[in-house]
């Protein structure tokens, strides 16, 4: 693509590498600076051009200019159409490495497997930073509107970025035009805008203080959310949405609320006197009046003031907590989580004791979930990455009865918990501090003394290092490395490959094929650019008009693979995946269904070991039984492959949530042998949860947990003709 940069120099750019696509925009990589990035959107209109020239024109103060870094991405050249018509379909704005969403840091597991040495006073810094980002932002007369966890990013020394800035809330003041903000997260929503349709609302600062709060509680309470909590009414669960209209802030100190703290968050006692006032000014005196609600610089005082009364734990020095508590609440904590420690030791870490999993409860059915990371960062793909669809395993809830209050409260051992245990990581410290009122204060900067100078690094270096990062799936590093590698060596296909996998993991599908074609011009025998390029065009076939094509597109390229080397199962398997789904949608699913196996079964001939191959005939068989009027012996088939797959490998979780399905179907079903299917679907489905639990996949985890309710409920209406279910996944 070619845009015309708005520049004295009337610069053409071209466009071909595509870091990241949106609803409404792409976002490409500047080829003449490696600092800036275009975004262009996919329907430029005339609003778009007069908002940016709004904010070109009047840019907010960056808090940390003085450190090099930028506190909020902002836009700051005009693109227009290459073709002369002087249209504006786009703006440059900065390139922001080497940071990652707020989630990674408040997010416990995320935090642990990322930056372990990130301790409490790096996100009492963090949350300081943020509040100089909003204060700036405010001083200079602008509202962020959408305020949520994916607009933010932290560096790992603290300091925090603003992106996604073109969506703000601009006021142009010379014809005081307001360009609202037209979307919102419903968690981060003050009470008065809940429901209400934003693009016919002018935000007030007041209203991003609101989500401002949520983000300082989630960062300060190992990402609680100040509304989460176990409901002790009768009924279902309100929504988030619902409690925040209804002013149930959890921790109230002035009212009575039907929820109680979950189990797995922090005491409210732990957080500093002064910031638990705010954030009761904010949630409680702030519900009927906006005004009420803390501004970013009072909170940028009152987090400076705890950061100051931190002391340090005798036993962990990673400990850190405020001075008015008589005791360390990590080390009670890590006795609460099971060994698992929020803020794990130096020496913890040097032994990789932290990534260790945590130690099984006595008692069942009594975890303390962790939240998995986020689907950005799902299973890498090396060399294959199967993706398909699960059918989703619904029900209607019955009608509530008190009898059922026992079966509900057993439910909520099972499913709440969800926040779990935070890690993050942050290297030790060295305050950096300007004159500027809104500052925003670095804690430590890399040791890069002993690190090699880039320069010296050949096209294997890089490929080195951008393995070592995609294997920690930091692939915006890896990105940089492999191109790094390419500027050194344009003809090593693997550079290209391993770049492609790392976008495709990024969900960026189409800049995935052109890595992808790129090596298959430099090699046409790669195998692997085959396979993964099938991959890409069947992930494509989700935003396809054509989905048909991308999935013709998918096979011939796995046909392509098995041709230059037919022993290769990974190319059969991916190739009955994607025959399992056209078969859902096609007249001849018999037979397309019949492909299907027949790939499975080729794979599994190849290489009897592979439990991927086992799992997947399993599940088409299952898919396959549903369209038949004799559907046991095809469920018995692939129970039967659900068994060799757990016998190959005992910890796929998605095996025995499937096994699990198949065998209380049989028992819904009628069946011989009710009771027997009944138990062991009940046991497949604690033993999917449990592995999920583990693996932090949290989706998952939930699946099984409600399919669990399900099947013990069905029991309970036997026993009682009613019962109450409880849903996991409001909690």
């Amino acid at each position: 693509m070619q845009v015309l940069r708005s520049s004295p120099q009337q610069e053409i750019l071209n466009l071909t590498v595509n870091l990241g696509r949106g609803g409404e925009a792409c976002v490409y990589a500047v080829p003449s600076d490696e600092n800036l990035v275009a975004k262009i959107y996919h329907k430029p209109i005339l609003t778009h051009a007069h908002k940016l020239q709004a904010m070109i024109a009047n840019p907010p103060e960056n808090p940390t200019a003085n450190l090099g870094h930028i506190s909020i991405a902002w836009p700051q050249e005009l693109l227009q159409a290459a073709d002369g018509s002087g249209s504006i379909i786009g703006f440059l704005m900065p390139r922001i490495r080497g940071m990652r969403p707020i989630m990674d840091f408040y997010n416990p597991g995320n935090r642990r497997q990322n930056c372990p040495l990130f301790n409490y006073q790096y996100l009492l810094r963090t949350a300081r930073n943020l509040a100089t980002a909003f204060a700036a932002l405010h001083a200079s007369q602008y509202c962020i509107g959408d305020v949520n966890e994916s607009n933010i990013l932290v560096s790992d020394t603290a300091l925090v970025t603003l992106v996604d800035t073109d969506s703000f809330q601009v006021r142009d003041p010379e014809p005081n035009i307001v360009y609202r903000c037209s979307v919102g997260k419903p968690e981060y929503t003050p009470p008065e805008l809940q429901n209400k349709t934003f693009a016919e609302y002018d935000r007030e600062s007041y209203h991003d203080l609101f989500g401002l709060a949520v983000l300082l509680f989630q960062l300060l309470m190992e990402g609680t959310h100040p509304f989460s909590g176990i409901f002790q009414g009768l009924f279902d669960p309100p929504t988030y949405e619902a409690r925040i209209v209804a002013g149930h802030f959890t921790y109230s100190q002035k009212q009575h609320v039907p929820y109680l703290p979950t189990p797995i968050a922090p005491a409210w006692e732990i957080l500093y006197p002064g910031l638990r006032d705010l954030f009761v000014r904010c949630f409680e005196d702030g519900h009927n009046n906006p005004h009420l609600r803390p501004t970013a610089q009072t909170w940028l005082s009152a987090l400076a003031e705890a950061e100051e009364n931190i002391v340090t734990c005798a036993v962990n020095p990673q400990h850190l907590y405020h001075n008015h508590l008589h005791k360390c609440p990590w080390c009670e904590r890590t006795a609460q989580l099971g060994g698992r420690d929020p803020f794990p030791s130096l020496e913890a870490i040097a032994s990789r004791e932290h990534l260790k999993p945590r130690r099984k409860s006595r008692k069942r059915h009594t975890h303390n979930p962790r939240v998995r990371k986020p689907a950005i960062s799902a299973s890498p793909l090396h060399h294959w990455q199967p993706v398909f669809r699960q059918n989703s395993f619904g029900y209607q809830p019955p009608k509530n009865s008190n009898k059922s209050k026992f079966y509900t409260f057993m439910f909520c051992l099972l499913g709440f918990g969800l926040l779990g245990y935070l890690d993050v990581m942050i290297k030790f410290t060295r305050p950096f501090v300007s004159q500027n009122p809104y500052t925003q204060q670095s804690l430590l900067s890399r040791q890069e003394n002993n690190l090699p100078q880039e320069d010296n690094f050949t096209f294997v270096d890089y490929y080195e290092r951008g393995n070592a990062a995609y294997r920690k799936q930091e692939y915006e590093q890896a990105i940089e490395n492999f191109t790094q590698g390419i500027k050194k060596n344009t003809n090593f296909s693997k550079l290209y490959i391993n770049r492609g996998n790392a976008r495709y993991n990024l969900n960026d599908y189409e800049g995935a094929l052109a890595d992808y074609n790129q090596a298959l011009k430099i090699n046409p025998q790669e195998v692997k650019a085959f396979v993964n390029r099938g991959n890409a065009y069947y992930m494509l076939a989700d935003y396809s008009n054509d989905p048909d094509r991308e999935y013709k597109k998918a096979i011939q390229n796995f046909n392509n693979a098995i041709n230059i080397n037919e022993r290769d199962t990974e190319a059969y398997i991916r190739r009955g995946i994607v025959r399992s789904q056209i078969a859902k949608y096609s007249h001849n699913f018999q037979q397309e269904y019949q492909k299907s196996i027949a790939d499975f079964t080729e794979a599994i001939q190849l290489n009897a070991s592979k439990a991927e191959a086992y799992f997947q005939r399993g599940l088409a068989r299952y898919q396959f039984a549903q369209y038949s009027s004799n559907y046991a012996p095809i469920y018995k088939q692939a129970i039967e492959d659900f068994n060799q797959a757990i016998n190959i490998n005992p910890r796929m979780a998605k095996v025995y949530l499937k096994r699990g399905m198949i065998h209380y179907e049989l028992a819904q079903y009628g069946e011989s042998q009710v009771k027997e299917n009944q138990a062991q679907a009940i046991e497949d489905l604690e033993k999917s949860a449990q592995i999920y639990l583990e693996q932090e996949d949290m989706d998952n985890y939930q699946q099984a947990l409600s399919n669990i309710c399900v099947i013990v409920s069905k029991k309970c209406d036997a026993l009682f003709q009613s019962s109450t279910m409880f849903d996991p996944t409001n909690h």
